[in-house]
């Protein structure tokens, strides 16, 4: 293998190139360093070698192919070479929930330092960016330094669909530091590689191993929990007659609270919060402090409760059985711009329709190949209208703008009965009754504006 020439002072390699892996490989190579993306997935390096992203990012492909023009950027299988070429290497790879418990499989995570550690030059710095529970970089780092180099930890924060935006332009910085004299080392390392970030005045905290750690398992259980608050909320009004969409508007005034993730709908799901709330929990266990967390076994239930709920509210328009009706599922991906469709909520009710007899046909529009591969037995339309078609309900549970625009008339004499519901709470009530539909919300009464 041929390997890249240097520009910067620091040649930097990225081991995984899933969604964080190759994200952060072409924004480091957009800030001007040689970057080298490593993968032992041969045809997901050949796809991004030929500038091809192997999921959807917008902005991500342009730029993939931009530095791979200008010859900053470069993948291959080759992890002894990457390994001994690069100054630092950013271990990138997922942490999936480990299969029969709630903990993390840090199995990816191992083999990575295990092969960066093999052929590792000496002196260099490798950078945990996946999300491991709180003890893990303490013990990787005896790896790391057995072969000469230096362990820290930098968590990822990255939002799926502002991926580029997070990554070049973050609300913070976090670097976790060994103790002694390495962790100087480290971070003026790292400094020069977020250099240009710095010079934004973005905030930079460094800190130790436990601390990074926690950060990012911290900010995602802080999420889960506002989001289950107000789907919480949305349980209360439902039986009160109250509206949730018009007590968030009313709570997020409160600057203490403030609205962002205070909408009220089927809850949250992809390949971050699910998993790592269960991991927080369960990592929290094994150290004793189980019920300092022990609040988010609820968490975890009030997000199941709401995909139930409107499971349930099929039913109940559709007098009691939905077998054999057809229901349209607008939405397929777990949330807007993005194809993934890891614990999509979407997806979840969709196949439980499906299993209780109804015939479902689902749209996303970005993310129907992968559900398809991981759901053959749901049926896939290529347009809204065409998933509406004959319909006896439509379900409104991906919040895509196409969705929120959506002009109810178009779907007029398509459908077979003109129901739907919001499982997202963003479209206008006023606008689908005025064309004649039935229109339910997750938490609004019947009459809601």
């Amino acid at each position: 293998m041929e390997l890249p020439a240097t520009s910067k002072t620091i040649n930097v390699s990225v081991v995984g190139t899933g969604y964080l892996g190759a994200t952060h490989a072409v924004c480091l190579a957009e800030l001007g360093f040689q970057v080298l993306g490593v993968d032992t997935d041969a045809g997901k390096v050949a796809r991004l070698a030929a500038s091809e992203v192997p999921f959807f990012e917008p902005g991500l492909e342009e730029l993939l192919r931009k530095n791979i023009e200008a010859g900053r950027l470069s993948f291959t299988t080759d992890a002894a070479a990457a390994a001994a070429w690069g100054d630092v290497h950013f271990v990138c790879v997922g942490t999936p929930q480990r299969k029969g418990s709630r903990a993390a499989d840090l199995t990816y995570v191992d083999a990575a330092v295990e092969a960066l550690a093999a052929n590792l030059k000496p002196g260099s710095v490798v950078v945990g960016k996946s999300t491991v529970p709180a003890g893990t970089a303490v013990r990787l780092a005896t790896t790391v330094i057995a072969a000469g180099g230096i362990l820290a930890w930098n968590p990822e924060f990255l939002r799926e669909g502002f991926a580029v935006e997070d990554t070049l332009h973050p609300d913070r910085l976090v670097i976790g530091l060994p103790e002694g004299p390495d962790g100087p080392r480290a971070e003026a390392v790292l400094r020069e590689v977020y250099a240009t970030l710095l010079d934004e005045a973005i905030p930079l905290i460094v800190t130790d191993f436990a601390t990074a750690e926690l950060v990012k398992v911290a900010a995602n259980a802080f999420l889960a929990t506002k989001i289950s608050f107000i789907n919480a909320m949305a349980e209360i009004c439902e039986v009160t007659g109250g509206d949730v969409v018009q007590l968030s508007a009313a709570l997020s005034h409160d600057t203490r609270i403030g609205g962002r993730f205070l909408n009220a709908g089927l809850g949250f799901g992809g390949g971050c919060l699910p998993k790592d709330i269960r991991a927080f929990a369960a990592r929290a266990d094994e150290l004793g402090a189980g019920e300092a967390v022990a609040f988010l076994g609820e968490i975890d239930t009030i997000n199941q409760r709401r995909r139930q709920r409107v499971v349930t509210l099929a039913h109940e328009l559709l007098g009691g059985s939905v077998s054999d009706r057809r229901i349209a599922v607008l939405g397929g991906a777990f949330k807007p711009n993005s194809d993934d469709i890891r614990d999509s909520p979407a997806l979840w009710v969709a196949d439980t329709l499906r299993r209780a007899g109804a015939v479902v046909t689902v749209y996303d529009p970005a993310a129907n190949a992968n559900a398809a591969a991981a759901f053959p037995d749901l049926a896939y339309a290529t347009s809204a209208p065409a998933a509406a078609r004959g319909a006896d309900v439509v379900l409104h549970l991906t919040e895509w703008h196409e969705f929120r625009e959506m002009d109810p008339e178009a779907l007029h004499d398509i459908v077979t009965q003109k129901i739907i519901v919001d499982g997202r709470n963003t479209l206008d009530p006023s606008r689908w009754r005025a064309a004649g539909w039935t229109y339910r919300a997750l938490g609004r009464p019947d009459h809601a504006r």
